[in-house]
């Protein structure tokens, strides 16, 4: 297996869950009346809602033996962060990795932008501009990354179950990256680890 990175998007408005989310996370009547389709990541972490043309998912793959694999799971997922960083610093973008533990809210089990994990993306006020999730078996990792381009809170905090966060507490919980999906995805192909 060699090493391989893809971007993702989506057609239509979905809501992604977590590994260890269920469907009773999500407000089904809510997710009806947005058009929101819900799926499930094989990765953990929590809930990330992806509408059309606003964010830039990207997937990597490292196989075990190549030069960025880390026996350490959280260390494995810093490499990818730096490589965001210098993508993000690329289009006029400031931010920082976060290498210490899991910053958690009231509200991170439910929402991903709501935490802040080993290898993400924080921007200066420490709102999360770059969520990481990481899928390992013995032979390989698959590391889930994705920035947004405009977020919702007022999306994300009705499609939660309740009791549910009012959309002022998620508002600041997320960073916008102010530039287009393909500047974003062409700083990250010339900025990308050899």
């Amino acid at each position: 297996m060699l090493r391989a990175a893809v971007v993702h998007s989506v057609d239509r408005r979905t809501l992604v869950l977590g590994s260890s989310q269920r469907v009773g996370v999500v407000d089904s009547a809510v997710a009806g009346a947005l058009d929101v389709e819900v799926v499930h990541r094989r990765s953990g972490g929590g809930a990330v809602l992806l509408v059309p043309d606003e964010f830039l998912w990207l997937d990597v793959v490292v196989p075990a033996g190549d030069p960025l694999w880390s026996d350490d799971v959280g260390e494995a997922m810093v490499w990818v962060g730096q490589w965001w960083c210098r993508a993000l610093a690329r289009v006029g973008i400031a931010g920082q990795v976060h290498r210490g533990p899991l910053v958690a809210s009231p509200w991170s089990p439910q929402v991903c932008w709501a935490g802040v994990g080993a290898g993400e993306v924080v921007a200066a006020d420490g709102a999360k501009l770059v969520g990481v999730s990481q899928r390992r078996t013995r032979t390989y990792a698959r590391l889930q990354t994705m920035c947004h381009l405009r977020w919702r809170p007022e999306w994300v905090s009705a499609l939660v179950a309740a009791p549910r966060p009012l959309a002022g507490e998620l508002s600041g919980v997320a960073a916008v990256a102010q530039c287009t999906a393909g500047d974003l995805q062409a700083a990250l192909a010339a900025t990308a680890p050899n």
